[in-house]
Formats: C-alpha cells, structure tokens, sequence
C-alpha cells in the first residue's frame, strides 16, 4: 500500500475537468443508485446538507433534482478550489430552492467541520483518503439526530486490470471491513456492492478513459514509449474478450453505505 500523493489527485483531476461529466459513464451510475438508496431515509423536513468530494458537480446537480431531499442549505466540499469556479452557473438553476449554499475548499480529513449536518453524501470520493476509519467517525459525529451519512467508493476487486500489470493500486477496504466500522460507530442502514465491466476497443481507450476521469491519480511517473507499448500489448493479450471482436475489459467494483448515529 502506498500513501495517497494528494498534491498528484489535484492535479490529476484538475487536468481531467473538462472531459469528467463526459467519461464518467461509471460515476454518474453510482451517484443515481447513491441516491436512490439515499431518499429511501430522507425525512421532508427542508435539510442542512454537506457533499464530500463534489468535483464538477455530477452529484450536486443530481442532488438538485431529486424531489425526494428537500435541501434549505448546502455545503459543497472538494479538495481542489479550483471547482468553485465552475459550480455556481450550473446549481443557480431552477432546481431545488435552497436558503444558502457555500464552498468548503480542502482535504475532509483535515478540515473541521461547519456546524452539524441531516445529510452528508459522497460518491466516488471517499477512497482517496488515507483514514477512512478517522473520517468516518468525525462525519457521523457531524450529524444531527436522525441524520444520514451516505457514501459510495470503490473496493478491493476495482480496476484489477490496472493492478495486475502495473502492481500501483489503491488501498481499497472491502464491504465487510466498512460495515463493521459503521456498526461499531453507529446504525448501519443499508450497504451494497456491485461489478461494473466496461469495454474499450484498444488498450490506449482504457488509458484515456482513466487521464480523462482523473483515476491515474496514483500513477506518479510518466510511461516511456516502451513502456507504453508493453503495457498495450499485456492488456491486449489478458484481458481481451473472446466473445466481443477485438474488446478489451476493465473492472469497476463500487460499494454503497446508509448509515445514522446510533
């Protein structure tokens, strides 16, 4: 396991911004059943409500538009500042009417809180931090009675592709090691896991679809043009797929998680 370059997943996916809502096929998949999971414990009371990791704002807007949260204020949190710039044009739009909504620049795991929360969600975020645990016990502390922590992030059998030749991964914990951390710290509502197998027609796809989602965020040093040959040509021989003409595989494994203080 190595530890997380934060300074690298800034930069990586501050490069990737403009092509993200367009290559996130698995991202926007994960935040719909998110929320679907999500407003099945939303109370209609108008809520206070902090989102971890709102990147382009795929979640937010999502959030926006759901009739089931009815949202009177909204703290939208990311590691890069850089995202404030381009959230506001996008949420000013007749969604959902909201009191108050602010920007909260910075690393969750270092950052205190505002004030307490009814809802704080996540998609796709949580996973590049260095302690889950810590920052998990700090969000449930952040809530208010009855409130909801909901997330989703990646598990062990995530992009095993990648891992297998390469050998950089992640450090991903497994649906059973979260929901023990969620049992021991409060209720566990809900959780879930699924596999999603996307196919590219050539390697160098795959290559590009992860620069463009900011998911080489863990790969510190350029490739040589051997490198990137032998690359092509293992994934091409390992993962191609027999029954689909000249495809070639790559694994997403995302896990879901409601939970409340308990």
């Amino acid at each position: 396991m190595q530890k997380i370059d934060k300074q690298l997943v800034c930069r990586q996916f501050r490069r990737a911004a403009a092509s993200y809502d367009r290559q996130a096929t698995i991202q926007h998949r994960v935040a719909d059943r998110l929320l679907t999971m999500t407003a099945r414990y939303m109370p209609q009371r108008p809520l206070r409500v902090l989102e971890i990791g709102c990147c382009t704002g795929l979640l937010t807007k999502k959030i926006l538009k759901n009739s089931k949260i009815n949202i009177s204020s909204l703290v939208l949190n990311d590691l890069i500042p850089d995202f404030a710039k381009q959230l506001p044009k996008d949420i000013y739009q007749p969604y959902q009417s909201i009191n108050k909504l602010s920007f909260l620049p910075g690393d969750i795991e270092q950052l205190s809180l505002p004030g307490s929360f009814d809802l704080i969600i996540s998609s796709s975020t949580l996973h590049w931090l260095d302690d889950l645990q810590q920052t998990l016990t700090k969000l449930l502390d952040a809530l208010r009675p009855q409130g909801i922590l909901a997330f989703s992030l990646y598990g062990p059998d995530n992009l095993p592709e990648i891992k297998e030749l390469t050998g950089v991964s992640l450090h991903y914990l497994s649906l059973h090691e979260i929901a023990s951390i969620l049992e021991k710290q409060g209720l566990l509502l809900e959780n879930s896991q699924e596999k999603e197998v996307f196919l590219f027609s050539k390697p160098w796809d795959v290559l590009q679809h992860l620069r463009q989602t900011g998911v080489n965020a863990i790969h510190r040093t350029p490739w040589t043009r051997k490198e990137l040959r032998t690359f092509c040509q293992e994934y091409s021989k390992q993962f191609s797929m027999t029954s689909v003409d000249q495809a070639v595989r790559l694994t997403y494994h995302p896990l879901y998680f409601v939970a409340r203080p308990s």
